[in-house]
């Protein structure tokens, strides 16, 4: 077995083994039993034969319902790969969307999902960007709260432009389909340890032409 196969196996053991067991963070998912041990055990020896460093980082589990469908997209062999749970619609519509979440990288559904930290701290920058431009303190309260839309837009799906059709916001093209957004999750290739940046948007875009 060559070493991207020995990869591949580990990938699928430890995908059922999550899947099927209640482990919601990765110290419970190294835990869990396998016919190694336990999925470290697994993931340890397959690091011995391969003599490549290998570690599990992250993971999400989505269920749907029978009136949900999911959405996905893998962009560039794994490069960033995007799940999406959306109810009422059709998989056309549902993968539309996946590819816009690899394209975009939104951090949140909607608006009300944002933690209300989240808001405070770029709230207290933006105050504080408008003050250094020599606004006074009412002035710049205002600019905060025109300034904050825009922050929602680059962080929510639903109030981003929809990359494919930038005339329509990701939640309009939802409604008018009489759907609802669930949920989403996207891996991004060395996402938190690389710092390189790159136009994900364009290359993706590039791939649909």
């Amino acid at each position: 077995m060559s070493a991207n196969e020995k990869f591949t196996s580990l990938l699928d053991r430890i995908a059922k083994t999550i899947i099927n067991s209640d482990a919601k963070t990765v110290v419970e998912a190294l835990e869990l039993k396998s016919d190694e041990g336990t999925v470290n055990d697994d993931i340890i020896n397959v690091t011995a034969t391969m003599g490549e460093k290998i570690s599990l980082r992250r993971f999400a589990k989505v269920t749907k319902s029978d009136n949900e469908v999911f959405g996905k997209y893998i962009h560039m062999g794994g490069k960033i790969s995007a799940l999406c749970l959306v109810e009422g619609t059709d998989e056309n519509v549902a993968n539309d969307v996946a590819m816009h979440l690899a394209a975009m990288n939104p951090k949140y559904v909607d608006r009300d999902s944002v933690p209300g930290s989240v808001i405070e701290e770029e709230s207290k920058v933006l105050k504080e960007q408008a003050i250094n431009e020599g606004k006074p303190a009412e002035i710049a309260e205002k600019m905060v709260q025109g300034r904050i839309g825009k922050f929602y837009s680059e962080i929510c799906l639903l109030d981003q432009e929809f990359v494919k059709d930038p005339s329509v916001k990701v939640g309009d093209l939802i409604k008018s389909q009489g759907a609802e957004m669930v949920a989403f999750a996207r891996f991004e290739k060395g996402e938190g340890i690389e710092k390189k940046e790159e136009n994900f948007a364009e290359e993706v875009m590039k791939q649909l032409q």
